[in-house]
């Protein structure tokens, strides 16, 4: 899942980011409103975490033109402003969550998990298709009764596959929301990812689940009589 972080201290941005792709997240990083702004409606995240008292435009304003222009991606705010008519304001603008700071990086991420659960399919903190089941909370990957090491990107693959099971996803929306935009979005690069995680679904045998699209992309399926 790829995040945008808007946050002007730079200490904490860079533990934010450190913190995050840990988890497995794709995560881009600006210091002020206007480039968040910018990004914002340029790509399509899964989630967006604001500052509220940012350079140029603050996280309120960010938020408020968002919600203008029908971006309805989540939308968290991170702020020292504690006093209730700051939060009030927060979500009146189309927040979805408010986290003061100093705050713990576990709440933080937890809070993260939780919205993206609410804009998901489902909310248990599994995800599962057909015999995968992949816990969001341990990373912990099973097929069956076999559990399955992922490396970080082959566990933000298989993520993203399973949050969106059926649909066939080209390998663009794929780096868009795997990738960051340090990464270089080569197709063969994904290619390479869908190949590894292929073979580790399957290493004893199991059906293929992932299907090539021929000129479209990849696509979590049931595999075809």
């Amino acid at each position: 899942m790829r995040i945008l972080i808007a946050e002007d201290h730079p200490g904490l941005r860079a533990d934010l980011k450190q913190g995050l792709e840990r988890h497995h997240y794709a995560v881009d990083l600006v210091a002020d409103g206007e480039d968040a702004l910018s990004l914002a409606l340029t790509i399509s995240y899964d989630l967006i975490v604001l500052d509220v008292m940012l350079p140029s435009l603050s996280g309120f304003d960010v938020c408020h033109q968002l919600r203008d222009k029908k971006r309805n991606m989540p939308i968290l705010f991170l702020t020292a402003l504690s006093d209730v008519d700051s939060r009030v304001t927060g979500l009146d603008m189309g927040g979805d969550d408010y986290l003061t700071k100093p705050f713990a990086f576990r709440e933080f991420e937890a809070r993260i998990r939780a919205l993206l659960r609410r804009e998901g399919n489902t909310k248990s903190v599994e995800l599962s298709f057909l015999d995968i089941t992949l816990n969001t909370n341990t990373h912990e990957l099973w097929r069956g009764n076999r559990l399955i090491p992922l490396s970080s990107k082959e566990y933000a693959l298989l993520e993203f596959f399973l949050r969106h099971p059926r649909q066939v996803m080209s390998r663009t929306t794929i780096a868009e929301h795997v990738w960051d935009y340090d990464a270089e979005h080569f197709s063969n690069v994904i290619d390479v990812y869908v190949r590894y995680l292929r073979n580790k679904l399957c290493a004893d045998g199991e059906v293929d689940v992932i299907q090539t699209v021929r000129g479209q992309g990849y696509q979590l399926r049931e595999p075809q009589a």
